[in-house]
């Protein structure tokens, strides 16, 4: 099963298909289910394997997702290199709905969430300075720039508990700290992909501006799925196109994350 394909899409909340021909499969993890049975299937010569990070009915909420099964899941059916496309909110008026962003950044806001495989058996300490893949980083951008959606090519994605939206007392406190983005399933997933040594791109659609940006009764679901649902099908596109230009070769720092570390159990 860990030939079954390269490339991993990690689909948010409103995106919750992505492939129109796959075979479906239930991959046994260490940690559980996945958040749906990963579909695998054929996207411009390249072999992509899918799953709604949600699940397919949103059954999951942020705090539940079960992030470590969804990654390992990937990794077991081959992928080396996941496309996580997510719903954001806006901590800055200049990126309105239907911005698209690639974040460099990351800040962890959450608590109790799991946020390694490595629990027993002895400390890995993976370097995480930069959280996302310089390569699919590059690829993501200038796919986006050639499509003609130009997108926010950095910024610091805060990652919340949720499954509440912020108040405007914090909303205005995660802006004055330079950061950009808001989001709920950022964290834990950029470092559990790490842990497996795969190459990890948040690509980020913002729906929304959050509670202290502007004035307004605050952000709701509704216009959080209204603003992604206008732009799945051009988000669905952009991946495509990413996923095809992008080099199976991998020649970047995520590849030898774990070098050197004594891991306490072998991986798929």
């Amino acid at each position: 099963m860990s030939d079954l394909a390269d490339i991993g899409v990690i689909g948010g909340s409103g995106f919750y298909e992505f492939l129109d021909s796959y075979d479906e499969y239930d991959v046994a993890t260490p940690f559980g289910a996945a958040s749906d049975p990963v579909v695998i299937g054929e996207i411009r010569g390249k072999r992509v394997a899918f799953v709604p990070r949600h699940g397919r009915d949103h059954r999951f909420p942020p705090h539940k997702i079960p992030f470590r099964a969804n990654l390992w899941a990937l990794r077991a059916v081959g992928v080396r290199q996941v496309l996580a496309p997510n719903a954001v909110g806006s901590l800055t008026p200049s990126y309105g709905p239907g911005t698209l962003a690639v974040p460099d950044q990351l800040v962890d806001r959450t608590t109790g969430r799991t946020q390694t495989f490595y629990e027993a058996g002895g400390a890995v300490h993976i370097q995480f300075a930069d959280p996302y893949c310089p390569v699919g980083r590059a690829h993501s951008i200038r796919v986006a720039e050639a499509t003609g959606w130009e997108p926010v090519r950095s910024g610091t994605l805060v990652v919340i508990d949720g499954p509440r939206f912020s108040t405007r007392a914090e909303s205005h406190w995660y802006a004055a700290q330079g950061w950009t983005l808001i989001g709920m399933t950022g964290h834990p997933e950029a470092v559990l992909a790490r842990e497996l040594a795969l190459c990890y791109t948040s690509i980020a659609l913002v729906t929304d501006t959050d509670a202290g940006v502007e004035e307004g009764d605050g952000v709701t679901a509704a216009e959080v799925f209204r603003v992604f649902g206008a732009n799945v099908a051009r988000l669905r596109d952009l991946l495509a196109r990413i996923v095809e230009e992008l080099p199976l070769d991998r020649d970047c720092p995520c590849r030898y994350a774990l070098d050197g570390q004594k891991l306490p159990f072998e991986l798929p």
